[in-house]
């Protein structure tokens, strides 16, 4: 995740933006720090739905086992196949 000072120094170029116009370097500064925010936003979602584990249950609650492996169901991250 980003440091604490670079999404400080986020919000501060936001909110000059809103209230005056940003230089150029600060406009180039502000473009990078938000495309380093959305790379580490990504990464750590990415992350998160890699460790989701599907799980399937019968309609009594029970979990139900993977009929050809003889296992849980579980999600193979962000691409969407089960093994």
């Amino acid at each position: 995740m980003l440091s604490k000072e670079k999404l400080e120094r986020i919000n501060i170029l936001a909110n000059k933006a809103k209230n005056e116009s940003l230089t150029e370097s600060e406009k180039i500064e502000q473009k990078l720090l938000r495309e380093e925010y959305l790379e580490a936003f990504r990464e750590n979602f990415k992350r998160q739905l890699d460790n989701i584990e599907v799980r399937y249950v019968d309609e009594d609650g029970n979990p139900v086992e993977d009929q050809k492996a003889g296992h849980s169901v579980k999600s193979d991250g962000l691409s969407g196949k089960l093994s």
